[in-house]
């Protein structure tokens, strides 16, 4: 299961960042790292950017990043 695959206000924990690794990096520097609690909480009209909220912040992601975001 991935990020991607959650409803809005839906949560999960995040096991591994797979893909691209500038991506990889750029979510670890923000604390998107293993066993943070993640939470989808809005969605735009068409579905992409879906609004993540983690760590206290919200952040806009793209499907095709979200997709890489595995949860436990």
């Amino acid at each position: 299961m991935t990020v991607y695959d959650l409803k809005v206000g839906q949560r999960g924990t995040i096991n591994n960042i797979d893909g691209n690794p500038k991506l990889a990096k750029r979510l670890l520097a923000l604390g998107c790292i293993s066993d943070t609690e993640i939470e989808v909480k809005n969605a735009a009209p068409f579905g992409d950017p879906i609004i993540v909220r983690f760590r206290g912040f919200d952040l806009a992601l793209r499907k095709n990043d979200a997709k890489n975001i595995s949860l436990k």
